[in-house]
């Protein structure tokens, strides 16, 4: 009988020491306190499971790449704690200089609020992570970026980070080619009391993707806003008026209100759509981010001899050490 001998978790090959370029300015990692007081400093959220891991660690791995001043990025994961310390020497052993904190996700938040959706995936509780980040971070922290773990940065992320927000909560590319009506069921539609959600907006409600957003969380807690996405998430629970996991109450909270940013900071889709997963192509003009979103990701395509094209961009970025097969009779 011939198997596959696995580690309880991926293994991965140590990335290079990446260091800051002359012109930028000056860190210091003394303390906590003083880290997320530096406005040197860039914040980047991304959530950490065993199911993803080789795409975050690609994803960290990019932004690192490309950055001018890779040592004044500060990485925040979030985690659960089944996986937490597993995770933690994942990371350290990949990234050796990496400056990060890991935070644990009670999910318990989230128990009995969550509804099926059309791909199991996007049921898992540390999808919805994303909406307590106002709460899991210190309080000191302003402004984080947010990444999905199916992604990867081919850009200097402090032109991300730069971003203006103004008086806006929340920025992320917006989509207003989309139809927006097919997000919500038609008992969302036919129900005056929800659809009514989207007047007074300051702009028509328009698609965004969460897997790439940059989040005032001090706006965020002002306007108690995971409590209004929590309260989306109960009505769904009872009647039903969506299909797709942690978006849709993102739409209905934010939608409209977003400070939009160029595309070329999220080419999503690239996993094709949540049931086929099939093959798609880049969506016109610059690329500075390439997401994955939908079912298809790239490593496990890679892995069974069917990549996408455009798989093959985000194979530089894989650090995965792939095991061995042994035979045992």
């Amino acid at each position: 009988m011939i198997r596959l001998c696995f580690a309880d978790l991926p293994s991965f090959r140590e990335a290079p020491a990446f260091r800051n370029g002359r012109e930028c300015p000056q860190t210091t990692w003394s303390s906590l306190d003083k880290e997320i007081h530096n406005p040197s400093i860039i914040h980047i959220a991304m959530t950490l499971d065993t199911a993803y891991l080789r795409g975050s660690v690609a994803g960290v791995f990019s932004v690192l790449l490309h950055a001018t001043c890779p040592e004044n990025i500060v990485f925040h994961f979030v985690t659960t704690h089944r996986h937490g310390a597993k995770l933690t020497r994942a990371i350290t052993s990949t990234f050796p200089y990496l400056n990060f904190h890991l935070y644990y996700f009670n999910t318990n938040l989230v128990k009995g609020k969550i509804s099926s959706s059309i791909r199991r995936a996007l049921d898992q509780p540390l999808n919805y992570a994303r909406m307590y980040l106002a709460d899991l971070l210190p309080a000191g922290v302003r402004r984080i970026i947010y990444f999905d773990s199916d992604l990867i940065v081919v850009d200097d992320v402090i032109n991300l980070w730069s971003i203006n927000l103004r008086s806006h909560v929340l920025g992320a590319p917006e989509y207003c080619h989309a139809n927006f009506t097919n997000y919500f069921t038609s008992k969302f539609w036919s129900n005056p009391a929800f659809s009514a959600s989207f007047k007074g907006r300051p702009r028509n409600p328009c698609y965004f993707n969460t897997g790439v957003m940059v989040i005032d969380l001090w706006k965020w807690r002002e306007g108690k806003y995971t409590e209004k996405l929590e309260n989306w998430m109960r009505i769904q629970k009872r009647y039903r008026i969506y299909e797709l996991g942690s978006l849709p109450p993102f739409l209905l909270v934010f939608a409209g209100d977003v400070e939009g940013m160029e595309h070329r900071w999220n080419q999503h889709g690239l996993g094709g759509d949540n049931l086929e997963g099939l093959c798609r192509a880049l969506h016109p003009g610059r690329v500075s981010l390439l997401h994955w979103s939908g079912k298809g990701k790239p490593w496990l395509r890679i892995d069974s001899k069917r990549p996408c094209p455009l798989d093959s961009l985000w194979a530089p970025y894989d650090l995965f050490r792939h095991p061995s097969l042994f035979s045992n009779s």
